[in-house]
């Protein structure tokens, strides 16, 4: 569920997104002709729909914009419609222009983000500094939560795909998870079929070129965490003199093929779990289960494979429910605290520590209904994909993986099926040179479990001119989570100072 850049949203909304009201509580604006400028209206209904009120101080206006389905085909007359969202600070004053995010996914809402990050940092938020001087501008990619989104994914389906057994032992078991994969892609297939490829990264990328014409901006300056450094590493590439300035923090190496990128995530998320029990044992009082962290957690999957506690809405916390739960709560330092909880809880026969964990990361509503993050992930790591290992080799690498990734290792090999069956012709992004752009920050956290810190220098050195900023701390992406990485994000983005050459960040 993790591989090929498959990432929880850096700010990840709790089922915000309803593709049956896509326009979230806003007034989106009618959708122009490909080319013309944003035509922005009033949206108050968006924050408040979100968390029950805007932020002070400051203005809501959405729109939609009409882009080529096929940029290979821009004259077809076949469009999607991209949400955005534009919020600007009444205090605002030597604007610079506008600051495109991307919370990564592939699937997170960029509406979302924007909004959650408004609210300044008092509330973990952009500082006053660069909402002073930029608007920000949330998008929705093509597919994703109010643009055109793609939803092909049943709720009972999605259940399924979560409760199933994470590392299937037996052959019987490995095939049942597999046709219930053959099963999702096929039915995704079946109800969009050509359109599938132009979920890609290289299309939403062309879109931005487009959001950054539609709100006036010459050149482009742009946030983008986890996926959306894959994405905005893609724009750099094909528009590199459009670029302002880039901060892609939580880097995707794309120059890792679709396996390699699975396994690299599985290195990271066992990384950041022994971190995890590391923490674990030296703080009993924060951690009930601090006598053995790792056989605390593994006992807890293994007890769940013959006799799952059950939950009150009428599921059983399965080993993969559990699993679910656990990527979730690695996401965040503070969610530590809440793994040893839920995991003590679980020993007594409390599954709601566990279960609230994992409908977060999966973004289920209470009514059992999802948003349609994953078939949005779905339908761009496939798209981009096309060496996706066969069903015989994602059986083998599961036991090799088993071996080296005890806990995420054969998971992460069985998160390749769902493109292992992806109906359709695919559309890999490009890994390359940004010949012509100006520096890049590339923003790495040393615990990353998701887009492990190995890949920033990676991706710095693909695009040639970008420049690692480290931070020496816990959890995915870094940026503003310490003055000292606020500092040096900022000064880039405003006067556009490259960090110092080594810059690493302490943890606090």
């Amino acid at each position: 569920m993790t591989a090929g850049g498959c990432t929880l949203p850096a700010f990840a909304p709790d089922g915000a997104d309803d593709p049956a009201d896509p326009a979230g509580g806003a007034a989106p604006g009618t959708a122009s002709t490909p080319g013309a400028a944003a035509h922005w209206t009033p949206c108050a209904g968006v924050p408040e729909k979100l968390v029950g009120k805007g932020a002070a101080g400051m203005t809501y206006d959405c729109a939609s914009v009409a882009v080529p389905r096929d940029w290979a085909k821009p004259d077809s007359g076949a469009t999607y419609d991209v949400a955005m969202i534009r919020i600007r600070s009444k205090t605002q004053k030597n604007r610079i222009g506008s600051l495109l995010i991307n919370p990564g996914g592939p699937g997170g809402s960029g509406i979302d983000t924007a909004v959650y990050l408004s609210f300044g940092p008092t509330f973990g938020g952009l500082p006053t500094e660069v909402t002073d001087r930029f608007d920000l501008i949330g998008f929705d990619p093509r597919g994703v939560g109010r643009s055109s989104p793609i939803k092909c994914i049943s709720d009972s389906d999605q259940d399924a795909s979560f409760a199933a057994d994470p590392d299937p032992v037996g052959q019987a078991e490995f095939d049942r998870v597999a046709a219930l994969n053959k099963r999702i892609a096929d039915g995704c297939g079946r109800k969009y079929g050509d359109q599938l490829p132009l979920f890609s990264t290289e299309q939403a990328a062309r879109d931005i070129d487009a959001l950054r014409a539609a709100v006036g901006d010459s050149k482009l300056s742009y946030l983008g965490f986890s996926y959306g450094t894959l994405l905005g590493a893609t724009y750099a590439q094909l528009f590199p003199t459009n670029v302002r300035a880039l901060v892609l923090d939580g880097a995707v190496d794309p120059t890792e093929n679709y396996v390699q990128g699975s396994e690299s995530q599985a290195k990271g998320f066992e990384r950041a779990f022994r971190n995890f029990t590391g923490w674990c044992t030296k703080h009993p009082a924060k951690c009930p289960i601090s006598a053995d962290p790792r056989g605390a957690v593994t006992d807890a999957m293994a007890k769940a494979e013959n006799s799952p506690v059950p939950y009150t809405d009428g599921r059983k916390a399965t080993a993969g429910w559990i699993f679910v739960g656990l990527i979730s709560s690695l996401y965040t330092e503070d969610g530590w605290t809440s793994l040893a909880r839920a995991i003590d809880e679980l020993q007594t026969g409390d599954a709601k520590g566990i279960m609230d964990l994992a409908d977060q990361y999966a973004e289920r509503k209470p009514d059992g209904s999802y948003s349609n993050l994953f078939d949005a992930n779905l339908a761009v790591n496939c798209a981009d994909t096309d060496d996706a290992p066969t069903a015989a080799r994602v059986r083998q690498l599961q036991s090799q993986w088993r071996k080296k990734y005890p806990i995420f290792g054969a998971p992460l090999a069985m998160g390749m099926l769902p493109c292992t069956y992806w109906p359709g012709k695919r559309d890999p992004y490009p890994a390359g040179k940004a010949a012509g752009a100006p520096p890049i920050v590339v923003v790495g956290t040393t615990g990353d479990p998701a887009t492990p810190y190995e890949n920033t220098a990676d991706l710095a050195t693909m695009l040639g001119t970008g420049h690692v900023l480290t931070w020496e701390g816990e959890g995915h992406t870094a940026y503003p989570s310490t003055p000292c990485v606020v500092k040096a994000v900022d000064g880039y983005l405003i006067g556009l100072t490259v960090p110092p050459e080594g810059l690493r960040c302490p943890a606090k």
